[in-house]
């Protein structure tokens, strides 16, 4: 742990030249191009990220939203892709992208959409396998699968720390060096690599032994200690900063953001419910069991 936080100082600088020279982004400037009302209403009831900007990062993002369904085909399988289901899909692209304004996708053609859970065979439904989302590979190369539901549920802030949205793009960032396997674009190097890779295990075999509130999906593999870790990042930052604050401190690195200036901590606070005599929480000046109460 102590030979992984060395690196955290310098990687930064590697990762912004590494990446600078693998590829250039085909991803437009913010233009004069007006973002509709009804988006913007859409990102403010549903994507907490959005909502925590301040004005001119929400035009970065509104526009980085528009570039993606400029760039990305959005389809659906025996359901309806409807405005909203556009909007998540590609704020789940954004959001782990969002500190570097200049970086695309290069693995990925084609988001598509599925009723429910389906297995490694594509089944819809299957009793046998229950997956919510795929990154394809083989003759899948370029797609990506999500459930609408599970899509959906990701981005209701009550939801704990998951967003199969972002797991999964997540997994496309992981493979912006050609591979998805647990270490970040930028963590080539085995100076990078061989701390990166010995911290996941050490926090793997937390979680293992029950010392770990990280959700055990992330046992499976690196990859998936990876996706798994950084859902946890951008849905409950202020928790884990406080319960893991060098894997945060690393994952702000990585993704060059610090997720707590941009949600609200105060989201998931506990709702107490107002005592019989309180003053009701409408207003009214009346007490609760005088008003709402009854």
């Amino acid at each position: 742990m102590i030979y992984l936080t060395i690196f955290t100082a310098s990687i930064f600088l590697y990762i912004s030249l590494t990446w600078n020279r693998r590829k250039k982004t085909t991803k437009q400037k913010a233009q004069e191009v007006k973002t509709p009302e009804k988006w913007k209403k859409i990102l403010l009831e549903k994507v907490t990220f959005y909502k925590g900007l301040n004005d001119e990062k929400r035009l970065r993002f509104e526009s980085d939203i528009q570039n993606f369904l400029r760039e990305i085909k959005i389809t659906g399988v025996q359901v309806e892709v409807t405005l909203e289901d556009r909007l998540l899909v590609a704020s789940s692209a954004v959001i782990p992208l969002f500190g570097f304004p200049e970086w695309n996708y290069t693995y990925l053609n084609e988001v598509i959409l599925y009723p429910s859970s389906f297995d490694r065979n594509f089944t819809i439904g299957s009793k046998e396998e229950i997956i919510t989302g795929m990154v394809g590979n083989g003759p899948m190369e370029g797609k990506m699968i999500l459930s609408k539901p599970s899509l959906h549920l990701g981005f209701d802030i009550s939801n704990d720390k998951r967003n199969v949205g972002i797991h999964e793009f997540v997994h496309l960032f992981d493979k912006e060096d050609g591979i998805i396997d647990g270490i970040p674009p930028g963590y080539d190097s085995r100076a990078y690599s061989l701390p990166w890779i010995d911290f996941m295990r050490v926090k793997t075999e937390q979680i293992m032994h029950n010392q770990s509130d990280i959700d055990e999906y992330a046992t499976t593999n690196r990859q998936e200690f990876f996706a798994v870790a950084s859902e946890y990042f951008f849905e409950r930052p202020h928790l884990l900063k406080k319960k893991h604050p060098v894997l945060f401190k690393e994952l702000s690195t990585i993704f060059n953001q610090d997720t707590t200036e941009v949600i609200d901590q105060d989201l998931f606070k506990k709702v107490i419910a107002p005592g019989r005599n309180d003053s009701c929480p409408c207003g009214s000046g009346q007490k609760f069991k005088r008003c709402c109460l009854n």
